[in-house]
């Protein structure tokens, strides 16, 4: 005990000086923190104010906030006496190893890239990515954040959005309703178009142009298949998909418009 105060009493300097050190370098971080989180906040809003679509800003932001952490870790290291010049060649190489280690992760930062240069779809768009279908909440670094039509939250890795087919259904104003209805042989044809022409033309949601198909799209074996494909604006799609097929069913029992179903006879063979 009397050779620790003896320490104490000969590097009491040293001691207050290097303490001193530590708690700027700690203000630095807590300032650093702060600043990352004000800044990137700042920009945020300032974006958002000028209409950037919010999947780049918070992709965009991640990447600030990071930044400035690893420069305030720097500039915190450097006010406690660690050479930052050596520090940042153990980091480098710290860093090409992690990188070996980490190729996902770092595919998944490239997919993100190439998600926000390329813009395939942007916040709000509903689309299908990677097998998973949602609304796209946001772009983040490595991951993109989707809403399913269930209200789930789904988070998906850039790369694999990248590597595959991605469907978006609001990229488009309008869309195309594709329905197939099948009667049966012995029902009135014309009759049957008519009366889904009548139908077509009392929605007020179907569109005049492109305008509304209504053909006959095979002779199958039990059932004369009609296909009804009117043109709606986006936000419509279901509803007059399912109105319409509803819509169909009741005006084809009304008119005894058959629509047939799938049938199977039993022939029983009385042994004697």
């Amino acid at each position: 005990m009397q050779q620790f105060l003896e320490f104490l009493e000969k590097n009491q300097q040293l001691i207050l000086s290097y303490s001193v050190k530590v708690l700027v370098a700690l203000v630095i971080l807590y300032l650093g923190r702060w600043l990352s989180k004000s800044l990137t906040r700042m920009l945020e809003k300032a974006l958002i104010h000028r209409k950037v679509d919010r999947a780049v800003v918070s992709f965009l932001s991640g990447i600030i906030q990071a930044a400035i952490m690893v420069a305030t870790i720097l500039i915190a290291l450097s006010q406690v006496g660690i050479q930052t010049a050596s520090f940042i060649a153990i980091l480098g190489a710290a860093g090409l190893a992690i990188a070996l280690a980490l190729q996902g992760s770092l595919s998944n930062f490239a997919s993100g890239v190439l998600i926000i240069l390329f813009r395939p779809f942007r916040s709000g768009d509903f689309v299908d990515a990677a097998g998973v279908s949602g609304v796209v909440e946001k772009i983040e670094i490595f991951q993109t954040v989707l809403k399913s039509a269930d209200n789930k939250r789904i988070i998906v890795p850039n790369s694999q959005i990248t590597g595959s087919a991605i469907i978006n259904y609001s990229a488009e104003k309008t869309r195309r309703v594709d329905l197939i209805v099948g009667i049966s042989y012995d029902s009135d044809l014309k009759k049957a178009k008519e009366l889904l022409e009548q139908m077509l033309k009392a929605d007020s949601r179907i569109l005049a142009e492109p305008a509304p198909v209504i053909a006959v799209g095979a002779l199958a074996d039990s059932s004369v298949n009609i296909l009804i494909r009117p043109w709606v604006n986006a936000a419509d799609y279901w509803p007059v998909y399912w109105d319409s097929l509803e819509k169909i069913k009741l005006t084809f029992d009304e008119h005894q418009i058959v629509i047939p179903f799938p049938q199977m006879d039993l022939h029983l063979k009385k042994e004697k």
